[in-house]
């Protein structure tokens, strides 16, 4: 059974910074791309970021570029993203995802496996 554990979300005022993980299991970690999803209330959910199997590809987007960093540690079958400068509008849950293929998360398809999701709020 595939799991995705996500960690580190919490209150921060604008400006400061969180660092989520998700850890997997279940999985053969490397094949996977793995990424972060996020749905604010009333929102749809959207794409933040992912990293592909090879660590050679990544996406941001564009509301989050320069601001969050996406990595991956497959020796502990853990993704991480860092989030600097964080604002109001960057308060939603934080779903991670993974897949097999790159594919499912830039098209109108989904990833296959979810975590429970992190609430992040971000607000002085």
């Amino acid at each position: 059974e595939v799991q995705l554990v996500e960690s580190g979300g919490g209150l921060v005022q604008p400006g400061g910074s969180l660092r989520l993980s998700c850890a997997a299991s279940g999985l053969t970690f490397d094949d996977y791309t793995i990424g972060w999803f996020r749905q604010a209330p009333g929102k749809e959910r959207e794409r933040v970021s992912f990293i592909s199997s090879s660590d050679i590809g990544t996406y941001y987007s564009d509301s989050v570029k320069g601001r969050f960093t996406i990595s991956r540690d497959n020796a502990k079958n853990t993704v991480y993203l860092q989030m600097n400068s964080l604002k109001p509008e960057d308060t939603a849950v934080y779903y991670c995802a993974a897949d097999f293929f790159w594919a499912n998360f830039v098209g109108s398809t989904r990833p296959d496996y979810w975590g429970q999701g992190t609430q992040v709020t971000v607000s002085s």
